[in-house]
């Protein structure tokens, strides 16, 4: 009680600075609108409700997307339950919104008791889910003291974050106890939390929801119509998902390439929305004749780097591409990588950093067949992508490869679903 009276305490401190930055506006950042008052309980009644209401929390873009087949399955599975998708960002609201007209999206309340208390007694959700570990202590002992059942999803434990939780071990024991049950991608972070104390028959393994991607045809259809515009012909490779201080790299390995490549295009598209005019900017400062998404023009021959500056197209644009090197790697401990599965579903031969512990699984995996190298800098991305630009058949095999990974791996979601 004492510990959570401090916590709180402090959550209150920095709660400020917190609403700062998440409600700050930024370019091509959606707005919260009216709608800030839900992070603090006042959330509307749902349109339409049952007896049964199942709580799905994702967080963020990332955690909803990969969600998305799982909440549709949930859906078809028990079609009388209403479900609430809760994030805490706004891109996050938008990518809910996407998933059908039987969700009903709200935006998750700040971590004080109170808070989650108003928030209950107005949607009175019968079972809580949540995406991978977005583990809040006042939530989920709120959550228990209303006898909601609480599953986390897509579990994953590093083993950065066990030891970190190792040494703080009195407060993962305030955020765990409460939990059902914890359903984790691997038998490593399965064996992690068991060592911090979770009991054993909480704890089960179902695989990454991640690898039952599900790429519509709408999507690859789009890609192909990308691809088209640019010239079916022409090289292209794409760097997703870029974060500050990886561009410089990218674009200084493009300079290289075109040198010999003439005619090879790069689509860039970095992380934040906030960055894209940025990231336009900087192209043009090393020389580069650049194009935007956002422009709605066809992208014309003298065009060397397309700028993906549009949200939920990423697929599209991965999909336009023979290359895919994922960003968020360069940057040493700072970020961790991004998920390669889209452009290994997609049948791209991947690249990346040596940074990429938060994708570890598919990322090694990946790396065990030769379907994904990694690259240091921007001299071994040049010497990546102009060797895989100039080997048609290698291209070919190794994005077969990769396509088979995600085969042999699904399995997760109808594990999940019989679980939950």
């Amino acid at each position: 009680m004492l510990l959570r009276f401090i916590y709180s305490f402090l959550l209150m401190l920095i709660s400020p600075f917190f609403l700062f930055s998440l409600y700050k506006s930024k370019p091509n950042k959606p707005k919260f609108g009216k709608r800030w008052k839900e992070h603090f309980g006042f959330t509307p009644t749902l349109q339409t409700t049952s007896s049964d209401v199942a709580w799905f929390h994702t967080v963020s873009v990332g955690e909803t997307i990969a969600a998305t087949p799982l909440i549709k399955a949930y859906h078809q599975r028990y079609p009388t339950h209403t479900i609430v998708v809760t994030t805490t960002t706004s891109t996050g609201a938008e990518q809910a919104l996407k998933i059908g007209n039987f969700v009903q999206h709200r935006y998750m309340p700040i971590d004080f008791s109170w808070v989650v208390r108003r928030f209950i007694g107005i949607i009175k959700p019968h079972k809580l889910f949540i995406m991978e570990t977005e583990l809040w202590p006042n939530t989920l002992t709120t959550v228990a003291q209303h006898n909601i059942e609480i599953t986390i999803i897509n579990a994953r434990l590093s083993q950065r974050s066990f030891l970190r939780y190792k040494r703080l071990q009195v407060v993962f024991n305030l955020m765990s106890a409460p939990i059902s049950q914890i359903l984790c991608q691997t038998h490593d972070d399965a064996v992690r939390f068991i060592a911090l104390g979770i009991n054993n028959h909480k704890v089960k393994v179902t695989g990454s929801l991640k690898f039952d991607i599900d790429i519509s045809s709408a999507v690859i259809q789009s890609g192909k119509a990308l691809r088209e515009s640019i010239g079916v012909k022409r090289p292209v490779w794409i760097v997703a998902s870029t974060h500050q201080g990886e561009d410089e790299i990218i674009l200084t390995a493009h300079q290289k390439l075109i040198t010999t490549i003439k005619n090879l295009l790069l689509i860039i598209v970095p992380r934040h929305p906030e960055r894209f005019n940025n990231v336009a900017q900087l192209s043009e400062q090393h020389g580069f004749q650049i194009q935007r998404r956002t422009s709605q023009q066809l992208i014309v021959p003298e065009t060397q780097v397309f700028i993906g500056d549009t949200m939920g197209e990423m697929l599209t644009f991965i999909g336009a591409a023979d290359i895919c090197f994922m960003g968020g790697s360069l940057l040493g401990e700072k970020v961790g990588g991004h998920n390669l599965l889209e452009p290994a579903a997609l049948g791209k031969p991947c690249l990346t950093g040596p940074s990429y512990y938060n994708f570890k699984l598919i990322t090694e995996q990946l790396i065990a067949v030769d379907a994904c190298r990694i690259c240091n800098d921007s001299e071994t991305i040049t010497n990546a992508v102009k060797q895989l630009i100039s080997d048609k058949v290698l291209q070919e095999r190794t994005g077969n490869t990769a396509i088979n990974i995600v085969k042999i791996n699904k399995g997760a979601l109808q594990k999940t679903l019989n679980y939950l």
